[in-house]
């Protein structure tokens, strides 16, 4: 299970700074963290959700890593708008043995997404807490 703070570099923004989160809800098969430093008008939400599908062999679990954040609008300076970004993984986890190919294939898609390859300083390896959620169907 994830803490009940992100706020050890777990979560960074573009410019490589700390966004620290607290958990705000947590039910059945979805936590919610909001930014603890946020504007209350302008929520900055990290969700994560599974859902689990079949049986036997044709078991799959769908999971969704959402980041969604209320900004001003750049062209007015007074309408809020939300901007989100999600990550889903669909892992078919009654017929593998291992999650072994479900982080290769994540690792690719954040390697993809991070970096134009030159970068030494991110890991695609799949353990952050984004990926161990999405992999493992942990909250």
């Amino acid at each position: 299970m994830l803490a009940n703070t992100l706020n050890t570099n777990e979560v960074k923004n573009a410019a490589g700074t700390e966004v620290e989160f607290s958990r705000l809800s947590t039910t059945d098969r979805e936590t919610v963290f909001s930014q603890i430093a946020e504007t209350p008008s302008q929520p900055h939400r990290l969700s994560i959700k599974h859902q689990e599908t079949g049986a036997g062999f044709t078991k799959r679990r769908r999971s969704v890593v959402r980041i969604d954040k209320t900004v001003i609008s750049g062209v007015d300076s007074t309408t809020p708008i939300v901007v989100s970004s999600y990550v889903v993984m669909d892992i078919p986890v009654g017929a593998m043995s291992a999650i072994t190919e479900a982080t290769n294939v994540i690792a690719e898609l954040m390697s993809f997404c991070a970096s134009l390859g030159a970068s030494t300083t991110i890991l695609y390896d799949g353990t952050g807490n984004g990926a161990s959620s999405l992999l493992n169907g942990s909250l």
